[in-house]
Formats: structure tokens, C-alpha cells, sequence
């Protein structure tokens, strides 16, 4: 029998299935692709908490769809970290990061339209989802080591402990499960 956690944020309640990382380890899938309603509520209680900034990164990632829209609500600029040099891409900058939820190390770039993009301006940087910080902490290197200042760190969930990071700010905490499925 599957298991959910029924999650509130935003005003949307949305029942997010429990997926095993190992033997001991479950987490709760939440996914924003094809959830309008979700990504707009989202994106507009993110934006209402966000410091001043002048543009939106996030990595290649199931924090794209938020990325754009809280772009569009805001009428300022988003940049997707790629998670592999791109064809047009030129005088790519690169880090490596490894995430909960990856199995393998992954690399995050931006190329030079990007990087104009953020130089000498306020990065906001927003996920869906913050579980060990890794995406967030490569995100953080590639926006500096291009000359952008960090104007603030949001998702929309801290998974587990990250919910007590006082330097992100995030909607909710999704909590962790024990191999059992239960609540840590």
C-alpha cells in the first residue's frame, strides 16, 4: 500500500507519494511540472517575502517552472544554470555539485549571455525543494565567481533539518520518513 504525505503551502494542498531512497530513508515527491496552480501560488508567497533583487537563477531543474514565474510576476529577468555546456553557450564557467536526489555528480554552468545577465546585479536564487543545500551552495559559487551578489536564497519546501537554515527562506518544511514511512 503506498504511502502520501499530504502537504499544505500556499493555500494549495497537494498528496505527495513516498518515494525510498534506501532502507531507512523516504522522501515525499514534490514535483511542480504541469502544477499551474501550484507554481503560481508558490511563486507569488516567495515573491512576497523575497529581499530586492535584479534577477532569478535557478539550477536546470524542477525549479525552472518556479524560476519563470516568479520572473513573470515580477518583470525581472530568470537564468536556468545548465547542467551541461550547451552548443550556443560560449566562455562557459562550471561547478559540480552533488544533490540528495541525483545518484551521480552533476556539473552547473552559464555561458557568457548569462553571465552579462548577472554580473554587477542582485541574484535571487530559488529551487522547489532544499534538502542538503548542495544545488544551492554550487549555485551560490558559479553567481559570485561571475560577479553577481547573492541578494537572497528561497525555495519553496526545506526538506528535514534545512528548515532551520536561517539563510534561505522557504514556504514550509517537508519533513523526511523513516524506512517504515513514518514522520522523522
Amino acid at each position: 500500500m503506498e504511502k502520501y504525505y499530504k502537504l499544505n503551502v500556499a493555500g494549495i494542498s497537494r498528496d505527495l507519494p513516498l518515494c525510498k531512497v534506501n532502507d531507512e530513508l523516504y522522501i515525499a515527491a514534490f514535483v511542480i511540472f504541469g502544477d499551474v496552480e501550484l507554481t503560481e501560488k508558490t511563486a507569488e508567497a516567495l515573491l512576497s517575502k523575497a529581499p530586492d533583487f535584479d534577477v532569478i537563477i535557478t539550477a536546470e531543474s524542477k525549479g525552472i517552472p518556479l524560476g519563470y514565474e516568479m520572473a513573470r510576476q515580477s518583470g525581472k529577468p530568470y537564468i536556468v544554470a545548465r547542467k551541461a555546456p550547451k552548443l550556443y553557450m560560449r566562455n562557459v564557467v562550471f561547478t559540480h555539485v552533488k544533490s540528495i536526489t541525483t545518484a551521480a555528480e552533476q556539473m552547473l554552468c552559464l555561458g557568457s549571455d548569462e553571465i552579462e545577465v548577472i554580473k554587477g546585479k542582485k541574484v535571487l536564487i530559488v529551487d522547489d525543494v532544499i534538502s542538503t543545500g548542495e544545488s544551492i551552495a554550487a549555485v551560490v559559487q558559479l553567481v559570485k565567481e561571475v560577479g553577481g551578489e547573492i541578494a537572497g536564497k528561497m525555495a519553496i519546501l526545506a526538506e528535514g533539518d534545512a528548515i532551520e537554515r536561517r539563510d534561505i527562506i522557504a514556504l514550509a518544511k517537508l519533513p523526511l520518513f523513516d524506512g517504515e514511512g513514518n514522520e522523522k
